[in-house]
C-alpha cells in the first residue's frame, strides 16, 4: 500500500491569517494521524508565510508516523533539518518568492551541490528525496546524487488528466520503472486529488508515498477531514 503523507501547510496558512493559534497545527496533525494517515509533511519557506520554522520543532514530538520536511536546501533550511531530524527530507528547488513548487531539479546541472547536501543529511540518518520532473535523464541524475528516493512532480499529470488525457501518466510510469531499476524509491506529489489519485497509483510501479496538501484540505471543507483522509487511504490500497 502506498503511504499517504498529509501536507499541513494550508492549516498553518489559515492559522496565520488571524495571528492566533486557530486552527491549532499540532492538534490537526495529531488528528490526521489518528484518522489513519501514515505521515505528516511540511514545507517551510523563508518568509514563513504558512509553516514557521518553529513549527518544525514543535511538530517533532507530535508526529508519530513519518515526518517529511520539504524545502530548498538553503543554509537555514539545512540546519533546521539537521536539528529536527525528520524521517525524510525532500529537496525542492523553490525560488524564494515561489507561491508553490513549480519545477523539479536539474539533477545533472546541480549534481555536485545535491550530492554535498544529501551527504550531509545522510550523516544524520535522514532519508533523502529529490523533487524531479518525469524525465528519464533526471532520474538517472538523481541516482548520481546519492538520493534515497525521488518525488515525481505531478502537476502536469493532474492538469492533463482533468482534460481527459490519461496518457499523461505514461512518462511518470516510465520514470518510476527506471527509478525502481536503479534502486531508488518513488514518491509523488503536487495537485494529486481524490479525482486522480486512484488512477495514478494504479499506473505507477513501486509508488511508496504520496504527499498531498492543498487538494486534501480543500476537499475536507465539504467532506470532512477524517472522511477525506480515509477516502485517500481507500484509493491507495
Amino acid at each position: 500500500m502506498t503511504k499517504l503523507s498529509v501536507n499541513v501547510n494550508k492549516i498553518a496558512t489559515l492559522r496565520n491569517s488571524r495571528g492566533g493559534d486557530t486552527p491549532n497545527l499540532l492538534k490537526v496533525a495529531t488528528d490526521i494521524q489518528d484518522f489513519g494517515a501514515e505521515g505528516i509533511t511540511i514545507h517551510p519557506r523563508p518568509d514563513e508565510r504558512h509553516i514557521r520554522y518553529q513549527d518544525a520543532y514543535d511538530l517533532k514530538p507530535i508526529v508519530y508516523t513519518e515526518y517529511n520536511i520539504e524545502g530548498n536546501p538553503i543554509p537555514k533550511f539545512v540546519e533546521l533539518v539537521k536539528e529536527v531530524k525528520p524521517t525524510q527530507v525532500t529537496l525542492v528547488p523553490d525560488a524564494v518568492d515561489a507561491i508553490t513548487s513549480n519545477a523539479g531539479w536539474d539533477t545533472i546541472e546541480h549534481k555536485d551541490f545535491l550530492r554535498e547536501v544529501i551527504s550531509e543529511f545522510k550523516k544524520n540518518d535522514i532519508r533523502t528525496s529529490v523533487f524531479v520532473d518525469p524525465v528519464e535523464k533526471m532520474i538517472e541524475g538523481a541516482k548520481e546524487t546519492g538520493a534515497d528516493r525521488i518525488e515525481l512532480y505531478t502537476e502536469t499529470f493532474a492538469s492533463e488528466y482533468a482534460k481527459g488525457n490519461k496518457d499523461a501518466v505514461l512518462p511518470y510510469a516510465t520514470c518510476a520503472m527506471l527509478a525502481v531499476d536503479l534502486g531508488i524509491g518513488v514518491n509523488a506529489g503536487h495537485d494529486l486529488s481524490l479525482d486522480n489519485i486512484k488512477f495514478f497509483k494504479e499506473n505507477i510501479p513501486g509508488l511508496l508515498e504520496v504527499s498531498i496538501g492543498h487538494a486534501l484540505i480543500s476537499e475536507s471543507l465539504y467532506l470532512g477531514l477524517e472522511n477525506v483522509v480515509n477516502m485517500y487511504l481507500h484509493r491507495l490500497k
